[in-house]
């Protein structure tokens, strides 16, 4: 059969039937894409946009090295080829009808432009002299102005199709810095000109519904908008700086970020255990790590998993990050006295099953969210702690009574997002002399690996990155750590014995990673 470019022409649909037809008699394996759950962005991309949209084909799982492709015409040997050749993948194939496929390909490609240019056009755009800007009406007349608004709308874009979680707009004395987070790292962009730094940032406090009058204290706000038919959710933050407020936009792109508990992850073995955990009754699960280590998502999954109409779910965070259809959460509001504290007090009056708090930060909300754990409810919380057995020194240290501890917690997970390498310009190299020393001094046995790293594309901008995944540290609290923590046992001795046990270190877990050439070597020892 020819390479068919298939449409809706009436002839088009005949083709689409016959080759529904085909699709029966041969048995050829059929996607449902709709019902798919979660798909990688980083798989779809593996194929070329101008590919996928001529064939109708889209990339949604990639093992090893075998990528499922589902096409609208399975039978297009041509196809095969093209998409072999260019993805150097062997290729799974199955049939899905071209409206599903056309659909995600919508979804996850964008039409490029050149928003960098574009951005560039807009530094020689003539504008008035700088001056102070002393009242409201001045800052919305810029804040209104033309140059301002597409400024902003096109950072926008740019973050969005660079997946970028963070974009700070940051004064200069004679510039204004642009630097968008990607994967965890922070990078620069063409900034606009000096002249129009207060129209922009009027602009994305309006945006806000911030007080664009107000620029000597610090301010917070949140926005929705709609970035080529995705829904993304904006929290704004202003910062006064000797040089003008500086702007920080969390991008929280929904449609990007799965809360199915089976895709942040675990290996098979530590699911089963964390869903048996989550189906008790009571009990304390807390998951540590710094800022931006994925720490929330991880929990909300796990409350995705436990959710149903028979329990009565309340969580109070600071702030709410995504919205979750039958959960009842509660935004904290310390100006108002509604700490983690007060709110987690309130929210045992209320009848809750399951209760998540945010962060534990003082010694109350860890005494309430302890005894609530321990009178009939399962709390899910997160520290910022190193790793996982540190935590329970950490809590010792708050002057959380260790009895109590050892009653509460029933795991504690250390999490960490670590960048996967680009799978268009991965390649194996041989690490320098002295990281291989560094692996020998932290005991590290490397016998038997390849290392990968990638070399820098178009597709990945040149980092030899593209997205992020999740490493991890389990500790479960067993009868016998319960022991040693009452006992006043060391934190080493309980890391030591907590190992022997079968828990992975996070250092350990990264080097899976790597000799799965998932990820690199530099990319693990940055992280832990």
């Amino acid at each position: 059969m020819q390479t068919t470019n298939i449409n809706n022409t009436p002839e088009q649909v005949q083709v689409q039937q016959r080759i529904q037809s085909f699709v029966l008699l041969n048995r050829i394996p059929t996607t449902d894409l709709k019902n798919l759950g979660f798909i990688d962005p980083t798989v779809v991309a593996l194929i070329p946009e101008d590919i996928a949209q001529y064939f109708h084909a889209i990339a949604f799982a990639q093992k090893n090295n075998v990528l499922s492709v589902a096409l609208a015409n399975p039978f297009d040997p041509i196809a095969r080829d093209v998409i072999q050749k260019r993805t150097g993948f062997k290729i799974d194939i199955s049939y899905a009808n071209v409206e599903s496929i056309d659909a995600e390909i919508d979804k996850f490609y964008s039409q490029k432009v050149n928003l960098e240019e574009s951005m560039k056009e807009l530094v020689n755009f003539e504008v008035d002299d700088e001056k102070e800007e002393d009242n409201e009406e001045q800052l919305r007349i810029e804040a209104e102005d033309a140059p301002a608004i597409k400024f902003v709308n096109l950072l926008l874009l740019q973050a969005s199709q660079d997946r970028a979680s963070d974009v700070h707009i940051e004064p200069q004395e004679k510039e204004v810095k642009i630097r968008l987070r990607v994967d965890g790292i922070l990078r620069e962009i063409s900034p606009p000109p000096k002249r129009m730094q207060s129209g922009i940032i009027s602009r994305i406090k309006i945006l806000g519904g911030l007080d664009i009058a107000e620029r000597r204290v610090p301010q917070d706000g949140r926005t929705k908008i709609k970035i080529l038919g995705r829904q993304i959710d904006i929290r704004i933050s202003s910062l006064p700086t000797i040089y003008g407020e500086k702007i920080v936009m969390r991008i929280l792109d929904k449609g990007s970020i799965s809360l199915n508990i089976d895709d942040i992850g675990f290996e098979n073995d530590l699911m089963t255990k964390f869903k048996n955990v989550l189906s008790l009754a009571h009990g304390m699960v807390l998951v540590t790590g710094p800022t931006g280590s994925g720490k929330t998502t991880t929990l909300y999954s796990a409350l995705n998993y436990v959710n149903s109409p028979e329990k009565n779910i309340i969580t109070v965070e600071d702030p709410v990050e995504y919205r979750l259809k039958g959960i009842n959460q509660i935004q904290a509001r310390p100006q108002v006295g509604l700490t983690f504290a007060a709110g987690l007090r309130s929210i045992l009056r209320q009848d809750p099953d399951i209760v998540m708090v945010g962060e534990i930060r003082d010694k109350e909300t860890a005494e309430i969210a302890i005894k609530a754990s321990l009178t009939g409810h399962l709390v899910l919380s997160t520290l910022h702690t190193n790793d996982a057995v540190s935590t329970v020194i950490r809590l010792i240290n708050m002057g959380i009574d260790k009895y109590l501890i050892c009653s509460a917690l029933s795991l504690i997970i250390a999490q960490r997002l670590t960048r996967r390498i680009c799978l268009h310009c991965k390649t194996k190299y041989t690490p320098d002399e002295e990281t291989m020393l560094r692996l020998h001094t932290l005991q590290i046995d490397t016998t038997g690996y390849n290392f990968y790293k990638g070399t820098g594309c178009d597709h990945c901008g040149g980092t030899g990155f593209w997205g992020r995944m999740a490493i991890y540290e389990f500790f479960f609290i067993n009868s016998e750590i319960k022991e040693m923590i009452i006992n006043d046992a060391s934190e080493e001795t309980i890391r030591k014995r907590g190992t022997e046990l079968g828990m992975e270190s996070l250092l350990h877990h990264g080097m899976k990673k790597v000799k799965e050439g998932r990820t690199t070597i530099d990319e693990v020892l940055r992280i832990v």
